[in-house]
């Protein structure tokens, strides 16, 4: 399968900029977010990106029309999303659900879908045209919490772009606006999961108390300058279908195999990054693994519609040196042992943190974040020309702190194989070095071994783009 020609470029007309209100009146009031939506390191705009094909039987139909006019409707629903971010006292973030709508774009662009290449993943050439940067709507505060750019393309196919206020809504919390942002453009009045704010769940208890232990949180002066500006990284995105799990498994003890791909897979990248960034081997290196939580509260559980952030950042932590020089069961134990910490006294924990400590920014020196979005369900959604042919995370590195994170997203191949494309953001001679090392792991083992579990149909190969 071949990625977008590195030299796609295309123009993109678009439509003046437009505030899109809830369609009917809404309650003008104050909402304040949990104590884990409002930390520091999810202060920022988060984008999306849904591709669709051209469906025959949707001809006629305008897609910018239909969704902007289930957006309104659906803004009845998710008010507060129409509303502005207010600061109080100890940096406490409110909604004030004044109303005044989301941005809209409506827009062409000279391209068709066939012309990104067969293989959809991230870096999106020209991707700044299809979420384009409203001048002064992407601020965190008194800012528009939600962007929505349509792109129609010469195929008949489009582009959906969402730009969304990190505070507001995790993966989970966006699938579901999305969804019933669908709903409603195939017809529905409502939304068959209706939301619940709820946010005093997830609030610190009275008086806090931190009970466990938050190295995500370290505060690490960068005395060495890691930190690079996107601009200058390579952005690459690699594809893992069964082969590679396959071979990555046969790095691991028997009794390790059965792990998850969740955990082989961060296990890998974090080792292999590490090796390709070099820092000095006593020096201190972590991956943080974004955790789900909604299955882990019972006391009281999350109330079903609710879409805030309920993630966790458990942290697993080494000296580079041990984890360049260890086989690859010494990272995947630290990845497993951190995940396997979330329950609910951990997330309660988070929360009295944040007060007590001034809402803190998560750990980016020697970090690196994972967030898994293979079952979130971006894909799946649905305004009515079926599901996305792509649906996810825009780029890798996004957030404050520039390529310090990856998605996993879910993705097949031009060969049919189903597996996780994984972008990756790294400067240019460090990506170099990752792609040595990850090649080698993934090929050593399988010639190192007579009889691999799952023989290979033939050598790994991976999805490259790079912009």
């Amino acid at each position: 399968m071949a990625p977008p020609p590195p030299s796609l470029i295309f123009s993109v007309r678009r439509s003046p900029p437009e505030l899109v209100a809830p369609a009917t009146p809404t309650p003008h009031e104050f909402k304040p977010l949990s104590d884990i939506d409002d930390q520091d390191g999810l202060r920022f705009q988060i984008p999306v990106i849904q591709f669709y094909k051209n469906v025959p039987s949707m001809n006629g139909r305008d897609p910018a029309k239909v969704i902007k006019a289930a957006l309104a409707k659906t803004l009845v629903f998710y008010y507060p999303f129409a509303g502005r971010l207010r600061e109080g006292a100890g940096r406490k973030l409110s909604v004030e659900c004044t109303g005044e709508g989301v941005v809209f774009i409506e827009a062409d662009a000279d391209v068709t879908l066939g012309e990104f290449g067969d293989a959809l993943q991230p870096p999106f050439p020209c991707l700044e045209e299809l979420i384009y940067d409203v001048p002064g709507a992407g601020g965190v505060l008194d800012s528009p919490l939600l962007l929505v750019q349509v792109t129609r393309l010469k195929c008949g196919g489009f582009i959906f772009g969402l730009r969304l206020n990190h505070t507001m809504a995790d993966a989970a919390g966006m699938v579901q606006f999305m969804t019933a942002v669908g709903e409603v453009a195939r017809g529905a009045h409502a939304p068959s999961i209706p939301p619940v704010w709820g946010r005093e769940v997830l609030n610190a208890r009275d008086p806090p108390r931190v009970t466990r232990t938050h190295h995500e949180y370290d505060e690490i002066a960068d005395t060495k300058n890691t930190i690079v500006p996107l601009d200058e990284m390579d952005h690459r995105s690699f594809f893992f279908g069964a082969d590679e799990f396959a071979a990555l498994r046969r790095h691991l003890p028997p009794h390790l195999r059965r792990c998850s791909t969740f955990e082989v897979l961060t296990a890998a990248l974090w080792r292999c990054r590490t090796v390709a960034l070099r820092p000095d081997p006593e020096e201190e290196v972590r991956v943080l693994c974004i955790v789900n939580s909604r299955p882990k509260l019972r006391h009281p559980p999350l109330p079903a519609g609710f879409y805030g952030n309920a993630f966790a950042l458990p942290v697993a932590l080494a000296a580079a040196g041990d984890l360049c020089e260890n086989p690859l069961s010494y990272a995947l134990e630290l990845v497993k042992a951190a995940k396997n910490s979330v329950d609910q006294e951990y997330m309660k924990s988070v929360a009295d943190m944040m007060v007590t400590k001034g809402r803190p920014h998560f750990a980016v020196v020697r970090s690196y974040l994972v967030s898994d979005l293979t079952r979130a369900g971006f894909g799946d959604v649905d305004f009515g020309w079926g599901k996305a042919v792509y649906g996810g995370a825009a780029k890798g590195g996004v957030g404050a702190i520039p390529g310090v994170a990856s998605f996993y997203i879910p993705f097949r191949n031009g060969k049919g194989e189903d597996g996780i494309v994984v972008p990756f953001c790294l400067p240019a001679a460090a990506m170099e070095t990752f792609v040595k090392e990850l090649n080698g792991l993934l090929k050593e083992k399988a010639e190192e071994e007579e009889r691999p579990l799952i023989p290979a149909k033939k050598p790994s190969t991976f999805i490259i783009s790079a912009l």
